[in-house]
């Protein structure tokens, strides 16, 4: 995996937004993400850009391409590659650990990302074993949500970040009840879980970034 592009804020960093594409995308797709959110001009929010690796990915005939874990079927019953989930977990992490070693608390970090870097995003952050700040999925889903809810709560090290999960209603890629269904889980779970749906497909719209600023200004991470 190449180096993650990072774009500095216009003020010394406090915090860091980690954020993951989507499938067969990269980071370059989300450069002008800082920019778009308008956190202010004097705002401490660094931004980590990584790429997927290349993997072939049985949706799409075994084509090689970015990806974050092979996907094998998109109803949320689907086998999962959990061999891929759990090497992309351990770069999440590896990039955590590196705006740690910048000064950057766990509870400054967000998680966040699009599609399979949304999705990614939620299991990676309800995995890791300290409080994040909090946890973005657009037009994503829980992978593995079986497993990480049973763990979730039988752990004593139940750590839960609150999350914002948004989704388009006419989402032609994964299903606006894939999402819904994720939320539920995830309240269920106990999860503090901000909900948005929107007129649209499988993209990123301006209304959906306005409640993400409010959001994340909420969280107290500007």
């Amino acid at each position: 995996m190449s180096d993650p592009i990072v774009i500095q804020p216009p003020a010394a960093a406090n915090a860091s937004v980690i954020w993951l594409h989507g499938l067969g995308a990269s980071a370059d797709d989300f450069v002008g993400l800082a920019d778009e959110l308008a956190l202010g001009s004097g705002h401490g929010v660094r931004f980590v850009l990584p790429n997927a690796p290349t993997m072939p990915v049985t949706i799409n005939s075994g084509t090689p391409m970015p990806a974050w874990y092979d996907i094998r079927g998109l109803d949320i019953d689907a086998p999962e590659d959990t061999d891929g989930l759990s090497a992309s977990c351990e770069r999440i992490d590896a990039l955590i650990a590196a705006e740690r070693e910048r000064g950057i608390a766990a509870d400054h970090i967000v998680l966040g990302g699009f599609s399979q870097g949304g999705a990614l995003a939620l299991y990676a952050g309800l995995c890791y074993p300290e409080q994040l700040c909090g946890v973005v999925a657009l037009s994503a889903y829980l992978p593995r949500h079986e497993w990480l809810l049973d763990a979730a709560r039988t752990t004593t090290n139940n750590n839960k970040p609150p999350v914002f999960m948004a989704h388009g209603d006419a989402d032609p890629v994964l299903a606006p009840e894939l999402g819904a269904q994720s939320r539920d889980l995830l309240l269920a779970g106990g999860y503090d879980v901000a909900w948005h749906s929107y007129p649209m497909g499988h993209e990123v719209s301006a209304n959906e970034l306005v409640a993400l600023r409010d959001w994340l200004i909420a969280t107290g991470i500007v």
